[in-house]
């Protein structure tokens, strides 16, 4: 009791609320559904043998059938109306097969689907170790996967096969007092098969759910962990950005404007220095002491 304790206490259950654990668990009843629905699955229907003599007839005739669906056994007895004899009937056809293998790809995808949460949850430390207890998931989802469209399909062909032979009005034609004119034959209950129709649906959603978790488990395998490109990284905001272009770079325009001086002054400037320079050569008064 303590072992199972401690297991409960150290149990990853947050993997079930992820897709790869949380398929797993529909994987787990949709298994249930689908090979309880067939496997104790047991039908039956009436007929009524109406003869001219009316003391020979039989008018509750009750046929019961059941998986494997080993319908070549199952058999009645029905009014000849000929002197209260009556005939062995057995009905046509053995649907075992189908049925049977059906069931048992619903059996062991629940025994797979229970020991996978096992290691989910309790073991997945180790199943995440290495690449190899992912790669072998993948294998077997991969064959369950397969086997549930070829099991679903086949069981669908064996259930049609099954309504046919257990159709009172097709059984009816197995009677030969029901040949004869003068005697009247009918069904009186069909047998129900909407358990039957459910197996099939429920085939066909575990091949959904276990073609659709081979996504979740190839993603665990690491393969495709090479091909995903990094993300870019993000844009600096737009200050920072100006600020190192501005650090690195030299507005252009900048260096040429500092030095720069306006040619017309120094035209100006030139000519006013050859202009007072000729001006005193010439003998002009350069200061007001000189003219005194």
């Amino acid at each position: 009791m303590d072992v199972v304790n401690q297991l409960v206490a150290q149990g990853q259950f947050r993997i079930l609320k992820v897709p790869l654990g949380f398929i797993k668990v529909l994987q787990w009843f949709f298994a249930i559904f689908a090979f309880s629905t067939c496997g104790s699955y047991s039908g039956m229907f009436k007929m009524a043998v109406e003869c001219r003599n009316r003391t020979e007839s039989d008018l509750a005739i009750q046929v019961e059938f059941e998986y494997p669906f080993r319908l070549h056994q199952v058999y009645f007895d029905a009014p000849t109306c000929k002197d209260r004899a009556t005939d062995r009937i057995f009905l046509v056809g053995d649907y075992s097969s189908s049925a049977e293998f059906f069931v048992t790809i619903g059996v062991f995808a629940f025994l797979y689907a229970t020991a996978a949460l096992s290691i989910y949850v309790f073991f997945y430390d180790k199943y995440k170790e290495n690449n190899k207890g992912p790669l072998i998931d993948l294998g077997v989802t991969a064959v369950f996967a397969f086997m549930w469209l070829v099991s679903s399909a086949a069981w669908a062909k064996g259930l049609s096969d099954v309504k046919t032979a257990t159709d009172p009005d097709e059984v009816i034609t197995l009677i030969d007092a029901c040949e004869k004119k003068e005697n009247s034959c009918r069904e009186v209950h069909d047998p129900v098969m909407s358990g039957l129709n459910t197996s099939v649906a429920f085939g066909f959603i575990n091949l959904v759910l276990w073609a659709g978790n081979l996504w979740f488990v190839f993603k665990e395998t690491g393969i495709i962990a090479p091909f995903m490109r990094a993300p870019p990284p993000e844009g600096k905001p737009a200050p920072d950005a100006y600020a190192q272009q501005g650090a690195y770079e030299q507005d252009p325009y900048a260096s040429n404007q500092g030095g720069y001086q306006p040619e017309f002054n120094q035209q100006g400037y030139n000519q006013e220095a050859e202009y007072g320079q000729g001006y005193g050569q010439q003998g002009a008064p350069t200061s007001f002491s000189n003219q005194m």
